[in-house]
């Protein structure tokens, strides 16, 4: 069924995505979504949902890798997930609710995206000013308010994601940053990618339930961003990641703002 729907143009996207996620470590969510409603006119919602299968397929690679490395912190991840889960699975009754009683979430859904997007672009621009700026004052938090902190972060990340696809990765890490600064920015990295899984495999299946995944664009994309992946990791030592990141970060303002207006 899945190969049956193949189309070479959206795994060129796949491509394209890949090799910038590669590159950078973050932009898949932030960058697919409105590309399959901006360029290839697909309901916001379905591509929601789509590329939320598809980033939990994605990542389940990465965790992978960063599981063998020993660069997870489980800690981290099971805080994250105890507000993500429940705020995941009340998200997706809320959207499947409205969608059934007052005829769709469309405006919604293209609202919270484009405010994400600016959101993760101001992320990306000024993490570390926002992290110094953060440090002192969570540097004064005791052991348990910072856990209370982390499990609050993973209720937004739940609502956020299971709405837009976007936000568990760099709004997700900016906040780690500032959480965590004892922590190998490797080892935060990968607590990310883990914490990030079960989230985005959770919101795609109740995405799935509500009929909103095209698979025939999941294995187009999937096709194209396997390789991009390695090809961009494989480049990233070559490219200065600063300007990278701020041409990303300029995209995903611009494509935030079309949205909204």
């Amino acid at each position: 069924m899945i190969l049956a729907g193949i189309n070479p143009l959206y795994s060129v996207a796949g491509l394209a995505i890949g090799t910038l996620v590669g590159l950078t470590g973050v932009g898949g969510g932030s960058l697919m979504t409105p590309l399959l409603v901006l360029l290839f006119n697909f309901h916001p919602v379905t591509a929601v949902g789509t590329d939320l299968l598809y980033a939990s397929a994605t990542k389940s690679v990465g965790t992978g890798v960063h599981g063998f490395n020993r660069t997870v912190d489980w800690r981290v991840v099971r805080l994250l997930a105890i507000g993500s889960v429940p705020a995941t699975v009340l998200t997706l009754v809320v959207l499947g609710y409205a969608g059934r009683h007052y005829g769709g979430m469309v405006e919604v859904v293209t609202i919270v995206l484009g405010l994400t997007l600016i959101a993760t672009a101001i992320a990306m621009l000024f993490r570390t000013q926002i992290v110094r700026r953060i440090a002192p004052a969570i540097a004064a938090l005791s052991t348990r308010r910072i856990a209370t902190l982390t499990i609050t972060l993973g209720v937004l990340l739940g609502v956020l994601v299971s709405l837009t696809s976007v936000g568990a990765g760099a709004i997700g890490m900016t906040a780690l940053l500032a959480l965590y600064p004892h922590l190998p920015t490797n080892r935060l990295v990968g607590s990310d990618i883990a914490h990030a899984v079960p989230l985005t495999l959770i919101a795609g299946i109740g995405h799935w339930a509500m009929g909103a995944v095209d698979f025939g664009l999941l294995g187009s994309l999937l096709i194209g961003s396997v390789p991009g992946i390695v090809i961009g990791s494989l480049l990233s030592a070559r490219v200065p990641d600063g300007v990278l990141r701020a041409i990303l970060a300029v995209t995903l303002f611009v494509v935030g703002t079309k949205l909204l207006f």
